[in-house]
């Protein structure tokens, strides 16, 4: 069992990783296209990607039309639905209002979880770990140099930041609850596939077509964004197809993404400076991460009657 969650804990952090990267490739590349259809790009490609590395594609097909209606719903939910505001969103607030609004997500993952899957109840002790981890995320984003405020952004980014964290909840159940029919990478190819084509076209009504050449950093940050997406997605179903994750457990490792991203910043960007605050915000979401796997040890060593 140790072992099993030290492996899980590792491939977490390793996905985690990878997203953390995403705001500065999003960063480079949303100037040069129009959101929906950067995003939509993307994950068709992320989709194509995996796809050599799934069963074959007779039985590729013969899973994905068993499976079609969770395939569709997972599709819209995790890729059409959740990217198409978060690339909206983020394109109406600063990265940092951004950062703390996602970095929310691991607490509407849990409360979904918790009306809708059998095992995963929100105790207090749990709630108190996910606050204290999302009072880091806080520290964490306001100690970034570009944080302007709630006053000058717009408040329909921040509903629809928002609806992506609840959107995100759906999708993670639904994998976990009712795709356990499906492979993992045929499950994350092919909702990628459909929701990011989907997403493509939708952008070509809204947005109009641009076909021109753009710079060579636009695709390179598509092309490792595509990357990303393909592996850290895949990863995450994995882990959440898994007997012994927990939702709620396993989303809780998201707090790493803007503290990971945030220190990416500082390297990267000449711009970004370490301030106190933000370190004091990443030894918070630390020791929550070490209380809740505390607790975690505690409910192995105690199961409930």
């Amino acid at each position: 069992m140790k072992s099993s969650s030290l492996n899980t804990a590792i491939f977490a952090i390793i996905a985690c990783l990878l997203w953390s990267s995403a705001f500065v490739g999003i960063k480079i590349g949303l100037p040069y296209t129009t959101p929906l259809h950067f995003a939509g790009t993307r994950f068709f490609i992320s989709g194509l990607m995996i796809l050599p590395f799934t069963c074959g594609i007779k039985k590729y097909i013969t899973f994905l039309t068993k499976n079609i209606k969770i395939v569709l719903i997972i599709s819209l939910l995790n890729t059409f639905i959740q990217y198409s505001m978060f690339y909206l969103g983020l394109s109406m607030v600063p990265a940092a209002l951004a950062a703390i609004i996602i970095g929310a997500g691991p607490l509407f993952v849990a409360g979904v979880a918790h009306f809708m899957m059998p095992g995963d109840r929100m105790t207090w002790m749990k709630l108190l770990a996910f606050i204290f981890g999302f009072s880091g995320i806080v520290l964490v984003s306001l100690g970034r140099n570009e944080f302007s405020g709630i006053a000058q952004t717009g408040y329909m980014g921040i509903v629809l930041l928002l609806l992506v964290n609840l959107s995100s909840g759906f999708g993670n159940v639904f994998v976990a609850r009712d795709a356990k029919n499906i492979p993992p990478l045929v499950l994350s190819s092919s909702t990628m596939i459909i929701g990011g084509g989907a997403l493509f076209l939708f952008s070509l009504t809204v947005e109009g077509f641009h076909p021109e050449i753009k710079p060579l950093e636009y695709y390179a940050s598509l092309a490792w964004l595509s990357f990303l997406s393909a592996t850290a997605i895949s990863i995450w179903f994995i882990l959440l197809k898994r007997s012994d994750v927990k939702v709620s457990d396993l989303n809780f490792w998201k707090f790493l993404i803007p503290v990971i991203g945030a220190i990416l910043a500082w390297i990267i960007l000449p711009e970004e400076e370490i301030s106190i605050v933000a370190v004091v915000g990443m030894s918070i979401i630390a020791i929550s991460l070490i209380l809740l796997n505390i607790l975690k040890r505690r409910q192995l060593r105690n199961p409930s009657p």
